[in-house]
Formats: structure tokens, C-alpha cells, sequence
């Protein structure tokens, strides 16, 4: 797991490959990642944007941005958390991503870069 804190918002990942979802002979590597966002701040923030750089061994750096997290905005008072699960898919078995998140203080309006760490997709493929 990796963790990142932006003016009190800590950002922790965690990714799992999986195998079953995945093909390797035909270069398809599915990997999951849970993400859990909490508010350590004394402020309430709202999840507004996302932005990923998905960087493959096989392909060019992809940028993926978009409004909130799997369909949510989700608004966070302090001491609260957000966790979710999304997922993936590289060309080859080594990867990595990274980005951030846009938050809004509610109180002033003040927008935040919040910084997502980057993390490490490696497909483990055992063999018999």
C-alpha cells in the first residue's frame, strides 16, 4: 500500500492483480486497486475531478479524467472516509499510475490538488 497526504487529505492504495480476469498470452492484464480517501483535515471537502497518468510497458502514457470517482462526488467532513474499488487493464504485466483529485474546501470554496501516489501494477504469473 501507498499512501500520500495534500493538506490533510490522505490518499492510501492498495493493487491486486487478477489473474483470472487476465490473459497474458494474449497480452491483457487486468489489475484492481482500492483506494481509500480520508479527511484528516479540519475543513469539509467535496471530490470533484479525477485525473490519472496510466503509464504501460507496452503503450504510450494514457491520461484519464473525468468528474468525481466511480460515478460519486463525495463529500467528506473531517475525520470521515471514502474508499472504492476500480480497476485497470494493461497491455503488459508491468505498469503504474498516478494522478490527483480536485477537491473543493466547502466552507471558501478553495479548490485542491490532491495528490494520488503512485503505485506499481505488477502481474505475478506463476507457473507449473
Amino acid at each position: 500500500m501507498v499512501t500520500a497526504v495534500t493538506e490533510g487529505i490522505q490518499v492510501s492504495v492498495e493493487v491486486t492483480y487478477q489473474a483470472e480476469f487476465s490473459s497474458p498470452n494474449q497480452h491483457h492484464f487486468v489489475f484492481t486497486y482500492k483506494v481509500n480517501i480520508e479527511n484528516k483535515s479540519p475543513h469539509t471537502v467535496q471530490l470533484l475531478r479525477r485525473k490519472w497518468e496510466i503509464f504501460d510497458a507496452a503503450e504510450d502514457m494514457k491520461i484519464v479524467e473525468g468528474d468525481g470517482v466511480v460515478g460519486q462526488q463525495p463529500i467528506l467532513e473531517p475525520g470521515e472516509s471514502h474508499s472504492y474499488i476500480s480497476g485497470c487493464n494493461l497491455k503488459s504485466g508491468l505498469g503504474k499510475m498516478r494522478g490527483f483529485y480536485m477537491m473543493e474546501k466547502l466552507f471558501d470554496g478553495k479548490m485542491l490538488e490532491v495528490v494520488v501516489p503512485e503505485f506499481q501494477m505488477i502481474a505475478t504469473i506463476f507457473h507449473n
